[in-house]
């Protein structure tokens, strides 16, 4: 498999975008970029970026695209020119997006595959209901239906044993929010991508070794390519 690749793991809320990133990451051995690590190690820091964001997220508003993109864009224009990567959370619109390509066109080399999970409204509406996530390393857990999450006795997080909690976000009226913003403002990315022919779907609706090894197999169809060429 080549090595240094270029990645933007893409889907709705819910999709489980983060497991795969930390999957992936390990097996390729390229570093994951979140927009939410980078949001709360900013802040964290007081670096100058993160309390511009902290202007806004203060006052329960979003955080502009401008802000956003630079956050982003400080971290990846960082690594080597042959440095491979993975993108958590981002690009979220278009807007977003061309300011991805235009950075690395300029500076460095462009994404090589955007990995589109899929998953339905109504299977995103029921694991968003029944999620925890752990408030140490924001590992996610799924509740079962004996009220207790899958892996994780006493509710206590088996990476880190920190306590698990469900976010503000991951109430029904929230999630469905969630969803609408998602359709209406981050779905037309998909567009972007797939007229420059960089977009593989995967169905995300399976176990997560299964859906991992579904992007794999995405993987491995680029890096074929490349080794062609």
């Amino acid at each position: 498999m080549a090595k240094g690749l270029r990645l933007v793991l893409f889907g709705p809320p819910g999709a489980g975008k983060g497991t795969q990133t930390r999957l992936l990451s390990g097996h390729l051995e390229v570093q994951a970029i979140s927009t939410g690590d980078l949001f709360r190690s900013n802040l964290q820091r007081q670096t100058p970026l993160g309390l511009r964001a902290s202007e806004y997220m203060n006052q329960g508003i979003l955080v502009p695209d401008e802000v956003t993109i630079d956050i982003v864009l400080e971290k990846v224009m960082s690594l080597n020119s042959d440095d491979g990567f993975i993108l958590d959370g981002f690009p979220r619109n278009p807007i977003q997006a061309s300011a991805l390509e235009e950075a690395l066109d300029r500076r460095s080399r462009p994404v090589d595959l955007v990995i589109f999970i899929d998953v339905p409204d109504e299977e995103l509406v029921r694991r968003l209901g029944g999620r925890l996530m752990c408030r140490n390393c924001q590992t996610p857990y799924t509740m079962e239906e004996d009220g207790q999450p899958e892996g994780a006795a006493n509710r206590v997080c088996d990476s880190c044993g920190g306590d698990l909690y469900q976010r503000d976000d991951d109430s029904p009226a929230a999630v469905s929010k969630r969803i609408e913003v998602y359709h209406s403002e981050t779905l037309p990315v998909l567009d972007f991508y797939r007229d420059k022919g960089l977009l593989a779907r995967v169905d995300g609706v399976a176990a997560v070794e299964k859906v991992h090894n579904r992007v794999l197999k995405q993987i491995q169809r680029v890096s074929k390519t490349e080794d062609r060429e």
